[in-house]
């Protein structure tokens, strides 16, 4: 006897198999879209040398970061997507020099931003007053994290100056507050943490707080 295949058989299982990879098709799609601003994503960009600062937002507030000796410019992202989030556009400097900050605030004026913070920790907040004692009118708006030593000819722009408490510097913020000119402010945390480290430290929530507040948009 001849066996014959059974054709209704063998047409399922075709139509079947079409089926199933029309299916698997139709799921191949793009993640879906989360909603969230693009803002807090940082860009490598060049100022002075190449790929020598990062990014965040695009904001009409600009803010400068100079990070402390032991960081860098990515050491600023939980701060920089924050503020970029509320509104700012920043970039944080890899290089401490007069040069890399000045010309990380002249890149924000020229990309349309109306006013511009620096903000500095430790050796980043001690390079940054060098460069306003020689620049006093650089920046609309100064943020000094533990800076380690005192200056003169600041401009009179509005100045925060933040410190632990039990730190050894936490005396300059006081002095610096006092005697540079202007309107400024002083906060003392509860702690010992020196500068970048209050962020990853128990006062983080009021020492962003205070941060944010200082560079937000509607500042003068």
């Amino acid at each position: 006897m001849i066996s014959r295949p059974r054709r209704p058989l063998l047409l399922a299982a075709v139509l079947a198999m079409l089926l199933a990879a029309l299916l698997a098709c139709g799921s191949d799609e793009p993640a879906p879209s989360t909603g969230e601003s693009t803002g807090g994503e940082s860009s490598r960009i060049s100022l002075v040398d190449d790929g020598d600062a990062l990014r965040w937002g695009d904001g009409s507030y600009g803010v400068v970061l100079a990070h402390g000796a032991a960081f860098d410019a990515a050491s600023w992202q939980d701060q920089a997507e924050a503020m970029a989030d509320q509104g700012n556009s920043v970039i944080a400097v890899e290089d401490l020099t007069a040069e890399a900050m000045t010309a990380a605030v002249e890149r924000l004026r020229q990309d349309g931003a109306e006013s511009v913070a620096l903000v500095g920790g430790s050796a980043g907040a001690d390079a940054a007053l060098r460069l306003l004692s020689e620049q006093p009118d650089l920046v609309d708006r100064v943020v000094m994290l533990s800076a380690n030593s005192t200056v003169e000819g600041l401009g009179d722009q509005p100045k925060l100056f933040i410190a632990s408490e039990d730190e050894s510097v936490a005396d300059v913020s006081t002095e610096l507050a006092e005697t540079a000119p202007g309107d400024n402010e002083v906060l003392l945390l509860p702690g010992s943490d020196h500068a970048q480290n209050i962020f990853d430290g128990d006062q983080a929530e009021p020492a962003l707080e205070a941060l944010l507040d200082a560079v937000a948009p509607q500042q003068p």
